[in-house]
């Protein structure tokens, strides 16, 4: 069992999105502690989302589980040219596609790609995510509620819409949502309520798609490591993340990293329309 930092964490704050390098403590996304056993071999992922954070340890999972894997990222470029260093050192096809993915257009173009260069798409792991904090309603701009909605939710249903028709039976989408689906933060008004919603595609969608032989799940995190924090949330709550649960600290984007794995095996063949909650011992109903 590794022994992972506890708060209080040092005062860092970043712009957004941030920066993984500047992180302190750099998170674990798995790179030294992943071992992979062929569970997802020869098979066609997608990742949003997957330069940084969550989408980075995915990735390194994926990849050591024996996926080609397809990154779409806004524009952290760093990042991600160091995620593709890493899937490609697992002799795996990495492709990075930079883009917002607000726009259907580009969406279509991500899932395009992905069947065209890495011949195809079985796993579609749906990551990319805004938030900011704000404690008071008025202090919401409508910019700001409609990006939210743009990257958490409607990306999902442009990525899910064209992908759907190039997945065979036995395919797997994993929407990546959240404890605040069921339990909002309410200085996260915006992003929680978005999460709620994936929540209720990931329910919907999997029933749609039952007879299609496509499963669809989700992972609800807890509070979770990732350059998300420093960039969007207060010093103060930065300082303590995650000693509020049970476990008494943030979580490691590797420690989410076989919830997907699971998700994405083909041998998970009986699980659809649920949702996995990897929340540090804080219950989620």
């Amino acid at each position: 069992m590794i022994d992972y930092p506890k708060p209080p964490y040092p005062a860092q704050k970043q712009e957004m999105p941030g920066s993984t390098a500047a992180m302190r403590p750099r998170p674990d996304h798995g790179e030294a502690t992943y071992k992979g056993s062929g569970r997802l071999q020869g098979r066609k992922a997608i990742i949003t989302g997957g330069d940084s954070g969550i989408g980075r340890a995915i990735a390194i999972a994926f990849a050591r589980e024996g996926a080609d894997i397809l990154i779409a990222y806004l524009n952290e470029k760093e990042d991600a040219q160091d995620v593709k260093q890493l899937i490609e050192k697992e002799g795996r096809k990495a492709i990075l596609v930079e883009g917002d993915l607000r726009n259907a257009e580009h969406c279509r173009d991500v899932v395009s790609r992905a069947a065209s260069e890495l011949g195809g798409i079985d796993i579609l792991v749906n990551n990319a995510a805004h938030q900011a904090t704000f404690s008071d309603i008025g202090d919401i701009s409508d910019e700001e509620w409609q990006l939210t909605f743009e990257v958490n939710i409607h990306a999902m249903f442009y990525l899910a819409k064209a992908a759907v028709p190039l997945m065979k039976a036995g395919s797997a989408i994993i929407n990546t949502a959240s404890v605040n689906s069921d339990m909002p933060n309410p200085i996260l008004l915006a992003y929680a309520t978005t999460k709620g919603a994936i929540q209720n595609f990931t329910g919907g969608l999997a029933q749609m798609l039952a007879e299609k032989g496509i499963r669809v799940n989700a992972v609800a995190p807890g509070p979770i490591w990732t350059p998300l924090i420093p960039s969007t949330m207060p010093e103060d709550a930065v300082k303590n993340f995650g000693k509020q649960v049970p476990m008494r600290r943030a979580g490691q984007p590797a420690e989410l990293a076989t919830a997907y794995v699971m998700l994405a095996d083909p041998l998970s063949s009986y699980t659809s329309g649920t949702t996995i909650a990897v929340t540090g011992g804080k219950p989620f109903i």
